[in-house]
């Protein structure tokens, strides 16, 4: 099956240029770090998933899942109202008795470890779910929203988390645009302050964040097993095999805070919004000024060896230093003008990013620049992570973010055809 032609675009043929995109990759054979720089042999997991929003037309989405057991593909299938993907036996990610992520280890047995379900039934095709990352501070992000929308909490609210008090939406703000740690610990506590997360010693006895993703049928978006005192890794038992989101669902997340998205197709009508519009708009504003442009996009990395554009988006103007470097923490420092290639870049990219050793995730809305009008969500999970990186300021291989300027540049030939 080809590829969609820039004229015939439909989920059918998106989820066959997804599948063409990732095999002409060849992800296998990606040098690993923990085998010298050797390829790492079998096909690493990558979940991917796209929805784009043609002007005038219905969306159109597809979701594409690789894996060593699955090396050239499957097609996630979600019905024509964008639900819950009811093909795959999604299983989750594993630690062991160690904490170490052993199922990413070389040489790792994975007819050997007790898999648990997180999703769909025994049966159908397994896929093990890489643990998101920062990703999951997207989860965070939305939960502390809501908790402002009750009026449990507010953005303005002087919070103390490790003798350190600042603002609730400058935790959020450091938690989204930098990835910072600790912001996200002061706001998981937070969370357990407010009720909305509970627990009765070892147990959890409540998890409202949970429980407001399954209202709006987000039900492999899992933050469980988190800390009142802001515990969320995997040293605190949360992490790896907790903490869960699969591609599909942190793109159908997206899709309920991207004001211009059409309504949910998988909702019943009259839902009421996941948030109210100041809340949203604070969130979409932590996204967007996103400061790690190093996955899917590669504007950070301009002046890396091997680099890859991957989606045009141009960097926020305040990580910009006088001589066009970026600078977004003391240790993370990006040489090299910068603004050349921000001056080309034609969309915005609201999103959050998550990267270990381990692992590589990126979610976002991307809204073209005028003239520029595509207007798309992606998302993605793999565990291609830092081991995997051929320099030490990249995040993840150069193969995801040839992927994603592919996938741009095919839906900017769609979405963007001149008027007749």
């Amino acid at each position: 099956m080809n590829a969609a032609s820039s004229q015939d675009m439909t989920s059918e043929s998106l989820a066959a240029l997804l599948l063409e995109t990732i095999r002409g990759q060849r992800f296998e054979d990606t040098a690993d770090g923990m085998l010298d720089g050797a390829a790492v042999g079998v096909f690493p997991s990558l979940d991917l998933a796209v929805a784009a929003f043609p002007q005038g037309g219905a969306p159109i989405f597809a979701n594409v899942l690789f894996s060593r057991e699955h090396p050239a593909g499957l097609v996630a299938g979600m019905g024509r109202d964008a639900g819950s993907v009811h093909n795959i036996h999604y299983v989750a990610d594993r630690i062991d008795a160690d904490r170490v992520s052993e199922v990413w280890l070389p040489g790792a047995e994975w007819n050997a470890l007790p898999w648990k379900t997180l999703a769909g039934e025994p049966g159908q095709p397994r896929v093990v779910a890489p643990y998101p990352g920062s990703l999951i501070k997207l989860m965070v992000l939305v939960g502390v929203a809501r908790q402002v929308d009750e009026g449990r909490a507010s953005w303005e609210q002087a919070w103390t988390w490790q003798e350190r008090c600042r603002p609730v939406r400058d935790w959020a703000f450091d938690m989204t645009v930098i990835s910072c740690n600790d912001a996200t610990s002061a706001l998981v506590a937070l969370l357990h302050s407010t009720g909305a997360i509970r627990r009765e010693g070892e147990a959890e006895t409540r998890n409202e964040i949970e429980a407001l993703f399954d209202v709006y049928g987000l039900r492999t978006l899992r933050l469980r097993n988190t800390r009142p005192d802001g515990g969320w890794r995997n040293a605190d038992g949360a992490g790896v095999g907790q903490l869960q989101m699969t591609a599909w669902d942190a793109l159908r997340l997206l899709w309920l805070l991207d004001v211009d998205a059409p309504p949910a197709p998988w909702l019943p009508a009259g839902t009421p919004p996941l948030l109210g519009a100041n809340s949203r708009a604070y969130v979409l504003h932590c996204l967007g000024e996103q400061g790690l442009h190093e996955s899917l996009s590669g504007s950070l990395l301009v002046h890396v060896d091997g680099w890859m554009p991957g989606i045009p988006a141009r960097l926020p103007e305040r990580w910009l230093l006088a001589d066009g470097s970026a600078r977004l923490t003391d240790e993370l420092v990006y040489p090299g003008d910068l603004r050349p290639w921000r001056e080309r870049c034609d969309v915005h990219f609201a999103h959050k990013t998550g990267n270990t050793e381990n692992y590589c995730s990126d979610a976002g809305i991307v809204h073209g620049m005028a003239p520029s009008r595509r207007h798309y969500l992606i998302a993605m999970t793999s565990n291609l992570g830092t081991r995997y990186a051929p320099d030490p300021h990249c995040a993840t291989t150069w193969r995801i973010t040839a992927v994603a300027g592919a996938i741009d540049a095919r839906l900017r030939a769609w979405m963007e055809v001149p008027d007749a």
